[in-house]
C-alpha cells in the first residue's frame, strides 16, 4: 500500500467549479488553500486561461494555442489570488472564458509558494514559487541562447517539466515518462502531435537543483525572450505521473497510481491525439467522468471512458485517444485521498 505525509491533498490541489455572473469581485472561495496556479475553463466552447502568481493577475497562458501571455480584457479577467480561492471579473464581453454570467466553468488549482524569490542554483538566476512537500514549482527565467542550466527549487528531480515562452511559442512538455533518460523527447501541449525528438533539452536530464536547456530554441530558451516553467515532482499518495498501454476493450486497462485519482489528463504518445482531462467534480461519480481537451477550446466530451477508483484509474473505452490497442499514453494524475495515508485510514472507491 501506499504511504504519504499528504493525508488532505486539497491543501496542495483542488477543482473548484463555479458559475459566471458578468460582474467584477465574483469571489470563487473554498478551495482549500491560496492557489498559486489556476487553469481556467468554461464547459462550454471557449478557451482554457492559465495563470500563475509569478506572471501576477490579468497575465493569461492558453493551453490551446501558442499565443503570447495577454491580458485577454475582453474575454474576463483574473483579478486577485485570494487566501482560499480567487476572484473573477468582468471584462468588456460579459466575462467570456473567466466570468460569463450563468456559465458553468472548471478551474484547476495548485499550490507554490506565493509571487516567488531569486533562485541561483542554475548558471542563470531565475525567480521561484516552490512547495517541496507538493513537489511543485514554478520557475519564471530569461532564455540566453546558449546551452545552459536553470534552478527549479524542488530539492529532487522533477519528472515533468511543462514550458511556455510569454511570446508567441508552443508550449513544450518533457519528462521521464517519455522514455529518455536524458531527455531526448517532448510533446506539445497546445497540439495533437506524437512524440518527437527534443533539441530543446540538453540531452541530460534534470538533476535535484537544476534543468538543462540547449541553445537558440524560441520554445524554451531564445535569447533575452521570458519564459514559465512548471516542475512537477512525483509525491507518493499525492502524485503520478507514468505511461500504459491500451488494450482497445471497454473493459480497459488499468492504472494504479496509490491514490483515488482527483484530476488525470492523458495524451497518446506514439500518434497524434488530444490532451485530455478528467476531474472528480464536473460529475463526481463513474462512469459519468466527461473530458475536456487541453489543445482545443472545445465544449465538454462525453462521458464513459473513465473511471476514476480508490487506487488509480481504469479505462472503460475503445476509443484511440484513451485507450487504443497497442498504443502508448502517459499520464498526470493528482490525489483526491491517498490510498492509505500515514494516518492509516484506507480510502474508499466512489
Amino acid at each position: 500500500m501506499a504511504y504519504t505525509t499528504i493525508n488532505k491533498s486539497t491543501d496542495y490541489f483542488n477543482t473548484k467549479l463555479y458559475t459566471g455572473n458578468g460582474a467584477d469581485g465574483n469571489a470563487v472561495t473554498n478551495v482549500g488553500h491560496s492557489p498559486d496556479f489556476v487553469w481556467i475553463k468554461q464547459r462550454n466552447s471557449m478557451s482554457h486561461r492559465l495563470y500563475d502568481k509569478i506572471r501576477g493577475v490579468n497575465s493569461a497562458l492558453i493551453s490551446n494555442e501558442s499565443n503570447a501571455e495577454d491580458q485577454y480584457s475582453a474575454y474576463g479577467q483574473f483579478e486577485s489570488f485570494d487566501s482560499d480561492g480567487f476572484t473573477v471579473g468582468a471584462g468588456t464581453s460579459n466575462g467570456h472564458g473567466t466570468n460569463e454570467n450563468g456559465q458553468s466553468i472548471v478551474s484547476w488549482n495548485w499550490k507554490a509558494n506565493g509571487a516567488g524569490s531569486a533562485n541561483t542554483d542554475g548558471a542563470v538566476s531565475t525567480t521561484v514559487s516552490v512547495n517541496t512537500t507538493a513537489g511543485f514549482s514554478i520557475v519564471k527565467y530569461t532564455g540566453t541562447g546558449t546551452t545552459t542550466n536553470f534552478g527549479h527549487g524542488l530539492g529532487v528531480k522533477p519528472n515533468v517539466i511543462l514550458i511556455k515562452s510569454l511570446s508567441s511559442n508552443d508550449w513544450v512538455m518533457n519528462g521521464d515518462f517519455l522514455g529518455s533518460t536524458t531527455w531526448q523527447h517532448k510533446l506539445i501541449l497546445n497540439t495533437t502531435a506524437a512524440k518527437a525528438t527534443a533539441n530543446n533539452f540538453n540531452d541530460q536530464a534534470p538533476t535535484n537543483s537544476v534543468f538543462y536547456l540547449n541553445s537558440a530554441h524560441g520554445t524554451t530558451n531564445g535569447s533575452g525572450t521570458e519564459y514559465i516553467a512548471y516542475c512537477f515532482a512525483e509525491k507518493t499518495g499525492y502524485s503520478k505521473f507514468g505511461s500504459y498501454i491500451g488494450n482497445g476493450n471497454a473493459d480497459g486497462t488499468f492504472v494504479y497510481t496509490g491514490f483515488k485519482p482527483a484530476w488525470v489528463m492523458l495524451k497518446k504518445t506514439n500518434n497524434t491525439e488530444s490532451w485530455l482531462i478528467m476531474d472528480n467534480k464536473r460529475q463526481g461519480y463513474n462512469p459519468e467522468n466527461e473530458y475536456l481537451i487541453a489543445d482545443l477550446s472545445n465544449a465538454e466530451g462525453t462521458p464513459n471512458h473513465i473511471n476514476l477508483l480508490s487506487n488509480g484509474f481504469k479505462l472503460t473505452s475503445t476509443g484511440g485517444g484513451f485507450n487504443g490497442s497497442g498504443d502508448t499514453f502517459i499520464y498526470m494524475a493528482f490525489a483526491e485521498a491517498p490510498l492509505v495515508g500515514s494516518n492509516n485510514v484506507p480510502c474508499t472507491a466512489r
